[in-house]
């Protein structure tokens, strides 16, 4: 799957970390166990991969970066045997400066997600882009609880 993304999140450290504290998590996770992208295995019925079941979730988390402007990052992802085979990530782009970092995060993700397994997936910063991942994490806690059920 190709990476999708258009909008940033914050520069460096202090104002974004103070910033990713503020961050909201209003994530809204939308899942559909079945087949899945990327060559992933699919069978039409749910397997489970340790504690989670194959099949493609999405989810959407927030963030507010230091200009004050809600960002949000939608990520869709695919789990086989527990282990993420494919990653789509989408932003929200509301501001210029989110949108360059949001573009290098997107960019980068895919290398860091794709072929571990969900439960040691967990984004500090990609590029110079440290808020993004705060929303990316929230969505992936969303998929984790969907995926889990």
């Amino acid at each position: 799957m190709a990476l999708l993304g258009t909008a940033g999140c914050g520069s460096t450290g202090t104002a974004q970390d103070a910033a990713s504290d503020e961050a909201t998590g209003a994530s809204t996770p939308a899942a559909s166990s079945g087949t899945a992208s990327s060559g992933a295995p699919s069978s039409g019925a749910p397997v489970t991969g340790g504690e989670y079941q194959n099949g493609e979730y999405t989810a959407t988390g927030s963030y507010i970066p230091p200009s004050n402007t809600k960002e949000e990052v939608t990520v869709s992802l695919t789990l086989s045997d527990g282990v993420v085979t494919d990653v789509e990530v989408s932003t929200s782009g509301n501001h210029p400066t989110s949108k360059r970092y949001q573009a290098e995060f997107t960019g980068g993700v895919q290398q860091e997600v794709v072929g571990k397994p969900l439960d040691e997936v967990k984004v500090d910063k990609i590029a110079s882009s440290s808020l993004t991942s705060s929303g990316f994490n929230k969505a992936l806690d969303e998929i984790k609880s969907e995926a889990a059920r």
